[in-house]
């Protein structure tokens, strides 16, 4: 059984094609814990294991795998590095301890390497840079390393160096001499230890006095310096050659903190109206704090919960409380997990990363507890990116909308950045997500895993009508078949409001011309037109009806009537107003690289952006404010991720409603007209 101090929560994160996932197939095999090392192609290794994954080769989810080590409990978090996926990483950075950031030898440093080092720094968190693949580029792990230094800050600093042509590595944290490809082993452990010491005083003073520090002051040191950022060690390794795997491993142990000595995940105490922050105790004998960083749902054993326990313990058959509801639950299954394979275990203490199944009311991001004053406790983390691209979605076969439903719960579930919509005025369901890879794979998910086949289509426009001019007009709704007759006669007058008024419907029937029981049929006639458009099917707002006057029959003035009446008056008001089509527009922000500026800028004008403002944040990036057409913007994600090499971001917020162009405006009439054919 292993102690709180045995346990490493490592998390590999970097860009695409890292080798994240090939790095943590090499530590498992260097540990024992595989007897053959998996190989991405084959479809064969431990935390790639969803088919999707396999099929793409390429990380997609979040997966863990534990190694053993020195004594020490490693648990290995996978990632994926595609920036589509990026809310993957953002949840597991909450389970970690240290954040590992990889980094392609001969790609240097890529986008989402920039992200998570943002990412990390702002939560405090602990990071190493592991330079992978150093055999396929021997010659340029000298630049890579500058690279490092000039974009990460001089924190950065190598605690191995590559040796024998990057056949080998040297430890430099316990080594003082010797031999590397660039550099010296001599130069890089003085600077690596003269960043450690300025970290500590204590440890500063025994090396300014004795030129060297004991070793457990220095270990405290390090570890200090890891919290506070002020060192960012840099390893080497192949994960295909095996070079430097074991000095990486060995390093884990040794160097990486464990819980007691890690940054403290913070937490948020609801109490009232009031917010309290707050932080766990990694004590196993504390009350329980237990935060769930992913939700999966797996074909054999249903809803998969993954957990890092902050403090108490989690133990098998105990009862627990479940988020802010604090309703209770059994725990019936306690795993540790192997990729996909499941280990049941007794329980899990503080720090330890483990799994529940078969658990319907916890969701992602729920806090399992023991006391109901822990009812409003919630886990302090990053803000989400927003989902922005969308598809509309039908199911192909009929009598599945049911389940094409339930499948898009567990979607969502299962990734954070992945949002349902339901567009009543357009009867539409719409997945959004981060980019159109994003959805594509949530598309390949519901097909092959749930068997659910739908059509996908950029969603509908939300425009709108509305008209120009005050008009009156007067309609008689007259039929006679034999019985009981149809009578009703109402004359309006439709008058336009100014933007984002809405709709007014005012009743100025004097003297009873038509009684006061049907002028409400009036008014249904009216909002039937009003929520299905005159001249392309959009719903028209932004006006006011007015009702004058009518007429009426003792016997044949029925509700239907006047319901018809008040459509067709409405009908006829509304073609000789001047009706017009409005488009949404956005505020849109684009936050991108300062060397970009030119080719968002040119962007923008082809998408009748008005660029309104323009500064740069404290990175160094420029921020670009406008205001754009919501349909001009309907493949923006893949356009600014190839202009800006995946390093932009932008969001945006609905403004108003303008008139569209006469060149859309008819092509929507056009459509409309054709449909009604």
């Amino acid at each position: 059984m292993h102690t709180i101090q045995d346990i490493r929560n490592i998390v590999f994160t970097g860009h695409t094609g890292a080798g994240k996932t090939s790095l943590i197939e090499a530590l498992l095999f260097q540990a024992g814990e595989t007897t053959q090392q998996g190989v991405i192609e084959k479809g064969n290794t431990v935390t790639d294991c969803d088919p999707l994954e396999q099929q793409h080769q390429h990380s997609l989810y979040i997966s863990v795998a534990t190694a053993h080590h020195a004594g020490c409990h490693i648990n290995l978090i996978d990632t994926p590095g595609y920036p589509d996926f990026q809310g993957q990483v953002l949840t597991a950075l909450s389970a970690a301890d240290t954040v590992v950031v990889v980094i392609n030898a001969l790609a240097g440093i890529e986008p989402m390497s920039r992200k998570i080092m943002e990412w990390a720094s702002q939560q405090h968190l602990p990071c190493m840079v592991v330079v992978n693949r150093i055999d396929a580029a021997p010659d340029k792990l000298e630049k890579c390393l500058q690279e490092i230094t000039e974009v990460f800050g001089r924190e950065c600093l190598p605690l191995e160096l590559p040796v024998n042509h990057a056949a080998q590595v040297v430890e430099v944290y316990d080594h003082e001499s010797g031999a590397a490809d660039f550099s010296s082993v001599a130069a890089a452990h003085t600077a690596l230890i003269e960043q450690v010491v300025e970290a500590n005083e204590s440890a500063m003073e025994h090396y300014l006095e004795e030129g060297t520090v004991p070793a457990a002051e220095l270990h405290e040191a390090f570890e200090q310096a890891l919290r506070e950022n002020h060192l960012v060690p840099v390893c080497f390794t192949s994960a295909r050659t095996g070079a430097g795997i074991p000095e990486l491993l060995d390093i884990i142990a040794k160097l990486a903190p464990n819980p007691l000595e890690a940054t403290p995940h913070p937490f948020i105490r609801h109490q009232g109206e009031k917010t309290v922050e707050t932080w766990a105790v990694p004590d196993p004998d504390k009350p329980l704090l237990a935060h769930v960083f992913h939700v999966e749902f797996d074909p054999f054993v249903g809803k998969l919960a993954l957990l890092r326990v902050h403090q108490g313990s989690l133990k098998l058959g105990s009862q627990v409380l479940v988020g802010a509801e604090g309703k209770p639950v059994k725990i019936a299954h306690l795993y540790r997990l192997q990729g996909k394979e499941r280990i049941p275990v007794q329980q899990a203490m503080a720090g330890d990363i483990c799994a529940v199944a078969k658990i319907s009311e916890i969701e992602p991001d729920t806090i399992l507890h023991e006391r109901h004053e822990d009812d409003g406790i919630e886990i302090s983390g990053m803000t989400l990116p927003t989902p922005l691209v969308g598809f509309a979605l039908r199911a192909k076969k009929r009598g599945d909308e049911q389940k094409l439903s339930d499948v898009l719960h567990k979607l969502v579930a299962e990734d954070p950045c992945l949002r349902i919509e339901y567009d009543t005025a357009a009867n539409e369901t719409v997945l959004r997500g981060l980019g159109d890879l994003h959805l594509r794979i949530a598309l390949e998910r519901m097909n092959q895993q749930y068997h659910v086949e739908v059509e996908a289509a950029p969603p509908r426009i939300p425009y709108r009508e509305t008209i120009t001019k005050s008009v009156q007009a007067q309609y008689r709704h007259k039929k006679q078949s034999g019985g009981a007759g149809q009578f009703g006669e109402v004359q309006i007058e439709v008058e336009p409001l100014e933007r984002g008024a809405g709709f007014e419907f005012v009743n100025r029937i004097v003297g009873g011309a038509i009684s006061g029981s049907l002028i409400p049929a009036v008014e249904k006639g009216v909002r039937q037109l009003l929520a299905s458009g005159a001249i392309s099917g959009h719903p028209l707002m932004d006006l006011r009806v007015t009702l004058l006057d009518g007429k009426m029959h003792s016997v044949d003035s029925k509700e239907i009537a006047f319901v018809v009446a008040g459509r067709k008056a409405f009908m006829q008001a509304v073609a000789d107003a001047s009706p017009i089509i409005l488009e949404p527009l956005v505020d849109l922000e684009v936050t991108v690289p300062a060397t970009a500026m030119g080719d968002i800028s040119g962007d923008l004008a082809t998408r009748r952006a008005q660029i309104h403002d323009a500064q740069a944040d404290a990175a160094g990036n420029m921020v670009i404010q406008a205001k754009v057409p919501l349909a001009e913007l309907d493949d923006y994600a893949s356009r600014l991720n190839s202009l800006t090499g995946g390093e932009g971001s932008w969001a945006i917020q609905f403004s108003h409603y303008e008139p569209t162009t006469e060149k859309t405006q008819q092509a929507l009439m056009a459509q409309y007209q054709a449909a009604e054919v």
